[in-house]
């Protein structure tokens, strides 16, 4: 019987303001690591929406993507793979009652130096991958991405989980 390969869907907001890039610090593989706001696709939700939801979830501020960065795909030490969907995009202001996801201890905004100072930090190499493509000007616009209306519908409904 063939093992059947399934990489971990994953999405990631790229935030700049002033030079600086919105990060998240997160308790994760046994200490705190940084990354960008990110996490996984979940049934029944696009790439937006979860890159929408993720940021929300780990910043308390809502994300408006405008483009997408690019798709990346790693193998982490503990043999897990994934494909991440990063996309820019701007945050408003934190919802002052809203609590940051389980294990997102804070956020921050740090330099590209301030991360490449901190690699042995950060929860995977993507994410200074991610800024060094956002600094070179890498963009691809979001009519490139289509969801057919049937990943839409819960995949549990259909027992395709």
């Amino acid at each position: 019987m063939t093992r059947v390969w399934k990489p971990s869907v994953t999405v990631a907001a790229v935030v700049e303001r002033d030079g600086r890039f919105l990060m998240v610090e997160e308790r994760a593989q046994g200490g705190l690591k940084i990354n960008q706001p990110a996490g996984h696709l979940e049934p029944g939700e696009t790439l937006l929406q979860a890159s929408v939801r993720e940021t929300l979830e780990e910043t308390a501020r809502p994300f408006h993507p405008q483009s997408l960065l690019g798709v990346y795909l790693w193998r982490s030490a503990r043999a897990s793979t994934y494909l991440r969907f990063a996309f820019i995009g701007s945050v408003g202001e934190p919802i002052a009652t809203r609590p940051l996801d389980h294990g997102i201890e804070r956020t921050l905004w740090l330099t590209p130096q301030e991360l490449r100072e901190r690699s042995g930090q950060l929860r995977s190499p993507l994410v200074l991958q991610c800024v060094d493509d956002y600094l070179a000007g890498q963009r691809v616009g979001l009519d490139a991405l289509y969801t057919h209306p049937d990943a839409l519908e819960a995949d549990s409904a259909r027992g395709a989980l």
